[in-house]
């Protein structure tokens, strides 16, 4: 699109009119000799009288107006106003916790096809359509077993946290929980995000048998720095031993944050909860719009030095014409016969 950055200049061009009308003109002396018969010697001598005084009105109107036109284009900063370009700035920073101590391989839930699958099997396939929804979040993973881990760091790329997601498998962190050091590191992450919320997901299937900083004061700290920690229990209550769920230290961790506390019994109530999550947490972007500009003034302003430049030469070149090559020694007599003015040779 085209436009004026500044269109009132145009408010400017009766301006040489206006000083032509008020200010008055300078006055000249010049010396001249005025003779009656001043056309016949110019005949004569082969000149032709008051060239100057009868310059066209092109030369003498329209050109100056063209030329002060441009000018006045030229200032007021013509531009070409490129397509906007919108880019969005995520304002949500989703960091996952996912357990992958050794009870993630009871083999306790099905997937979408009705088949018996491991209990991270299904956080995957589960998780992994969660992640799909969360365009315009930046996604993180923490794994966490013996000790914590960081997957993925944060990034809007989703189909790189669902692939790091599926290369994980029960174990790799270590047999047993360190659920509270999942949260501190979670915690420490959340240092460089400039993003005004901060959301954990934490899904895990025992208590924690590793942590050196316990699940509740690392939530405390958690809350200071303005994370909402949600808590996602999946597998079975009854369970005793190191494999026990700890479902009040798991509520104690997402009341002191602000968050929820989950169960997940099967596949069915952990894909509910998801969605329930996604209600919840919904995602947000901050839209930025911005329309580059192109400079044009420099064309109005080539235009108008061309101009002068062909007018000027247009001028030199018809005042030399018309212009008599000068003779050394011109004599003019009258003719006694006819009563004309003659060069003599």
């Amino acid at each position: 699109m085209f436009a004026f950055d500044y269109p009132w200049m145009f408010l400017l061009l009766p301006l040489p009119w206006l000083i032509r009308a008020f200010v008055p003109a300078q006055k000249t002396h010049q010396r001249a000799v005025r003779v009656p018969f001043g056309e016949r010697i110019a005949q004569a001598s082969g000149r032709k009288a008051n060239a100057d005084a009868t310059a066209g009105a092109t030369q003498r109107l329209i050109i100056p107006c063209l030329l002060w036109l441009l000018v006045l284009s030229a200032l007021a900063r013509p531009q070409w106003i490129e397509p906007p370009i919108t880019k969005e700035f995520p304002t949500r920073d989703l960091l996952l916790l996912v357990d992958l101590s050794a009870s993630m391989k009871q083999k306790d839930f099905t997937n979408q096809a009705g088949q018996k699958v491991d209990r991270l099997a299904a956080v995957k396939e589960v998780l992994g359509e969660f992640l799909e929804r969360r365009d315009g979040d930046r996604v993180g993973l923490v794994v966490f077993g013996d000790a914590p881990y960081l997957q993925a760091p944060f990034s809007t790329d989703l189909d790189l946290s669902r692939r790091l997601l599926d290369e994980c498998q029960v174990g790799m962190a270590g047999p047993r929980t360190a659920f509270g050091d999942a949260i501190g590191l979670g915690v420490n992450l959340f240092k460089e995000s400039q993003a005004p919320a901060k959301t954990m997901i934490a899904l895990t299937d025992g208590n924690d048998t590793k942590s050196q900083v316990p699940p509740i004061e690392a939530a405390r700290i958690a809350a200071q720095q303005g994370i909402r920690i949600y808590t996602v229990a999946i597998g079975d209550a009854t369970t005793v031993g190191e494999d026990k769920l700890d479902e009040q230290a798991l509520r104690d961790v997402a009341s002191a944050t602000g968050g929820s506390y989950f169960f997940a019994a099967d596949r069915e109530h952990l894909q509910e909860i998801y969605a329930e999550l996604d209600k919840i947490e919904t995602s947000k972007v901050k839209t930025f719009s911005h329309r580059p500009r192109r400079q044009l003034f420099y064309l109005p302003l080539a235009a108008g030095l061309l101009l002068s430049l062909v007018h000027t030469a247009y001028l030199l070149f018809s005042h030399r014409s018309s212009i008599a090559p000068v003779q050394k020694n011109l004599v003019i007599r009258v003719n006694p016969d006819t009563g004309k003015l003659e060069l003599q040779k």
